[in-house]
């Protein structure tokens, strides 16, 4: 009595283990539902044993066998599910089915005469079997023969490790069930007047088929393919998508690919014809060959098809499903991009007309880029000479002098002016006067070094910066510069003999001990510029052609 009752509650805690941890799809909800009409068997088995009622006994064992008799229905639904095999359950079959299990449900239920079972001894703890007893045994048998059928068929052809496990696992459980259920059947009912009553035995074989099955959902995850299926997620999808098995037969193919294709499940499908009628047919024909061979690489390409619409293109993707080692299967999809490509080769005309106004662009860049160059060159240098202008000078020298103020750093300015240069321009014109000027100036830059910046201080006065430069060093490169000026014969046209000019200069050459914060830039440049030219003066009333050198206070 209490081993029923056990193991009814064991059958209770696995319903609950797969309500808990599984995802419950309309797949769980059929099993449970047949978990729960095994629970019913030990628990009317119990009931039957717990009261001395007959009547109240009649209707446990009504009960037990009505769900004796769906759970036979129940485990070849279950076989053809886990076979791949749900699509032969089409509508005549289950009227088949409907109108067998309903005549073994209805003669356990009204047990006409007795002719299902009868009490004995006045109750129902022993009892007696009919003629339609034994027609839910023959219908039992039927069931399972038809589920090993179909699980042994599996096992026999090609299929995945992970699927063989599954199949593995579920006849096993079937196995152990009938085992027990013939066991049942021969020594309580067939030999039940030479052997004692042995109860549980059905009982026992229901729960441990039922652990083989919880093992089955929990540990090789039995209905994934199911769940993935009945949760409509491949007809959510706004792109085409088939899953083909290896034979390239359509296994699942969702409403948006029907909509482009005229493709059923069970169909072959048609690749070839596809690609038919694609523009390039080497790249169709390679695309192909790619599907065929390759195993563990998507490939994808983009595919143009003729249809009532007219002219479609698609971006179409193969993805091989792989299980370990094997390829048991492939995922294409299609993705609709007609409307991408129209507006693709509708702009590529608007990209031709940007390009060609880009290059008018780049062009007016580059000019107006050398426009501003010489702009630059301009406001910078002077136009007669090409030196340096006033201007650029001082802007430098107000970054140099705190540079050189900070850190110590040695520098020097001359200050210079061609001497009656009055005279030149009353003698020969103010042309031959500017050639003066110029020719000066080119002298000058010729005996100067690289880092030294020559500027035009105003009309025929130049002013020189010397950076890191000692009053040694300066007096030696003001000579040198006196020297090239006086050695610079400029003509002054046909038939007229060359001048000959001279410069006085003034030096000054600076260098702080110590570090120097320069608190205003512009005076201490004037302050400067006003030692140099003092010199210079100092240089014009010694008689001209000579150089005075000034140092700055510290």
């Amino acid at each position: 009595m209490w081993l029923d009752f056990c193991l009814f509650v064991l059958l209770l805690g696995l319903f609950f283990f797969v309500f808990v941890s599984s995802a419950i799809t309309r797949i769980h909800k059929v099993y449970l539902i047949f978990h729960f009409q095994i629970m019913l068997w030990p628990l009317c088995k119990f009931g039957v044993s717990t009261t001395t009622d007959p009547v109240l006994q009649m209707l446990y064992i009504k009960i037990a066998y009505i769900s004796l008799s769906l759970i036979g229905l129940g485990w070849l639904v279950f076989a053809l599910f886990l076979t791949g095999q749900s699509y032969k359950l089409d509508r005549r079959f289950r009227l088949v089915l409907a109108a067998a299990t309903s005549i073994t449900v209805l003669a356990a239920a009204f047990n006409p005469s007795g002719l299902f079972v009868s009490p004995r001894l006045g109750n129902y703890v022993e009892h007696d079997v009919g003629p339609l007893f034994w027609l839910l045994v023959g219908m039992l048998l039927a069931y399972g023969a038809v589920s090993l059928k179909l699980m042994l068929g599996t096992l026999r052809v090609h299929t995945a490790p992970v699927h063989r496990k599954q199949v593995r696992m579920a006849l096993s459980g079937m196995l152990v069930f009938s085992l027990f259920a013939v066991t049942d059947l021969l020594f309580n009912v067939i030999w039940v007047d030479n052997f004692p009553l042995i109860p549980g035995l059905t009982s026992l074989g229901m729960t441990v088929a039922a652990v083989y099955f919880v093992i089955a959902i929990h540990k090789y995850r039995i209905f994934d393919v199911v769940r993935l299926a009945q949760l409509n997620v491949l007809d959510s999808m706004s792109m085409g998508v088939a899953v083909l098995d290896e034979h390239e037969v359509v296994l699942e193919a969702n409403k948006a690919l029907q909509r482009y294709f005229d493709i059923r499940t069970g169909d072959r499908f048609p690749v070839e014809k596809l690609l038919a009628s694609h523009g390039d047919v080497s790249t169709a024909e390679l695309f192909l060959a790619n599907i065929r061979t390759a195993f563990d690489q998507p490939v994808q390409q983009e595919i143009a098809c003729r249809s009532n619409e007219g002219l479609r293109y698609y971006s179409v993707r193969c993805e091989p499903v792989i299980d370990r080692w094997m390829l048991i299967g492939r995922v294409l999809t299609f993705q609709d991009v007609t409307e991408y490509k129209e507006l693709m080769m509708a702009s590529a005309e608007q990209n031709k007309m940007l390009a060609e106004r880009n290059e008018e662009l780049t062009v007016i860049q580059q000019e107006l880029f050398s426009a501003n160059q010489k702009l630059e060159h301009l406001a910078v240098t002077d136009g007669l000479t090409g030196c340096f202008n006033r201007r650029y000078l001082m802007q430098q020298l107000e970054h140099e002098m705190i540079a050189n103020a900070r850190y110590r750093i040695p520098f020097a300015i001359f200050l210079f002016d061609i001497d009656l240069f009055k005279s030149i321009n009353d003698t020969y014109g103010h042309l031959v006067g500017d050639e003066v000027i110029k020719s000066t100036a080119e002298a000058v830059k010729k005996s100067l070094r690289r880092t030294d910046i020559l500027a035009r201080y105003g009309g025929e006065e130049f002013t020189v910066y010397l950076p890191h430069t000692t009053m040694e060093q300066a007096v030696i490169l003001a000579e040198r510069v006196k020297a090239a000026v006086a050695s610079n014969l400029i003509h002054t046209g046909p038939g007229s003999e060359p001048v000959n000019i001279t410069i006085s200069m003034g030096v000054l050459a600076a260098h702080h001990d110590q570090p120097v914060r320069i608190e205003d830039t512009k005076q201490y440049l004037k302050e400067l510029f006003h030692k140099v030219d003092t010199a210079l003066y100092e240089a014009k009333k010694r008689g001209r052609n000579r150089i005075v050198s000034v140092e700055p206070a510290s």
